[in-house]
Formats: C-alpha cells, structure tokens, sequence
C-alpha cells in the first residue's frame, strides 16, 4: 500500500465530498438522532459504496493504460464542472429535510439502518464514487486508495456529526465547492499530461 495514493485518496475525496449532499444530508440526521449511531450508519453505507468502486476501478486497470488514463482525465474533468456548477448555485442546495423524511421515527439500531439507507441511496453513482473509481484505474493501487476515500468520507461525516453547521458558518459553501472543482481539474490536468507525454 502506497501511502502516497492513500493520502492523494483521501484529500481528493475530502475536498469533493465535503460541500456535497453527504455533508448535508450527515449533519440533518444528525441534529434528528444521536450522532454517533448516525456515523456508524453514514459509514456502513460509505464503506459498502467505496468497495463497489474500488472493485470496478481495480477492473478497469486490466483496459489499456492509455485509455484508462484518458477514461479518468474525463471523468475529472467531468467532476469539475459539476462541482462548479453546484457551486455556482448552492443557494438551491438540497434540502436537508429530504434526508430527514427519509429517515422517519427511528431510535437505536434503526438510527443506524436509517441512516445507512439515506446515505446509500443518496449517494449511489455520486462524484466521490466516480473519483475512487477513477484513482484507482489511473494508480493501480486498490488497498491505498479504499483506505484514502474511506477515510475520507468517514473524517467528512465525522465532521458534519460534530461541527458541521459551525464550519458552514466560516466557511461558505460554494468555496467548498470551487475547491473540489480546483482539486478535480489538476487531477485532470496531472493525467492529460502523462498520457501525451
């Protein structure tokens, strides 16, 4: 395992996750269940999500390197301009009442399951699933970078669960954005580059 690609992983899954529906929709449950139930939750789904791409990424490493590399330049680039486009309208962000009528009236276990299945479905074929796919096909090294993204999206729920809506506060939303769209273009600008060179 690289720690390299684990720590390429997780800052680039970090930045593109965090101005993201996980973020919201992590802190909503949040503030309606006991936090710690709804991480556990939040992170099952998360885990179960990142196997999924790393298992197609690492079977995409078997295609030819040259479009592999060319298959995860457009899929950053790709990211980018949704990111940009989220931030250019964050105003019409999600709302996070959506994920907590999902939720219903659960306690317990329940939390858990709860929020396992608002994560899940709200975040089948999301960017950072994308992402995790394309760091693996372009790096080969599937272990490094499940390690990096779930970090990743556990340190990002994490931090929705404990101080989300104080960093929302400091920190506006679509600078979030514009960051994981900034990140998403130098990886993109990174790949395009060893693949004509």
């Amino acid at each position: 395992m690289e720690p390299t690609v684990v720590g390429l992983a997780f800052a680039a899954i970090f930045v593109v996750e965090l101005p993201d529906k996980t973020f919201l929709a992590t802190l909503v449950l949040s503030t309606r269940y006991r936090p710690f139930l709804v991480w556990i939750g939040v992170g099952l789904a998360f885990a179960v999500q990142t196997g999924v791409a790393v298992g197609l990424g690492h079977a995409a490493s078997y295609l030819p390197r040259d479009v592999v590399q060319g298959v995860a330049a457009l899929m950053f680039l790709v990211g980018a301009v949704i990111l940009l486009r989220e931030g250019r309208s964050h105003a019409a962000a999600v709302d996070g009442d959506e994920y907590a009528a999902r939720a219903g009236d659960v306690h317990g276990v329940k939390v858990i399951a709860a929020s396992f299945l608002v994560l899940f479905a709200a975040e089948w074929g999301d960017l950072s699933q994308l992402l995790t796919l394309s760091l693996v096909a372009r790096y080969e090294e599937p272990v490094g970078v499940f390690v990096g993204a779930l970090g990743a999206l556990l340190a990002v729920s994490g931090l929705a669960v404990v101080a989300g809506r104080t960093l929302l506060r400091w920190i506006p939303l679509h600078v979030l954005h514009f960051v994981g769209a900034g990140v998403c273009l130098l990886l993109c600008a990174i790949t395009t580059w060893e693949l004509v060179r």
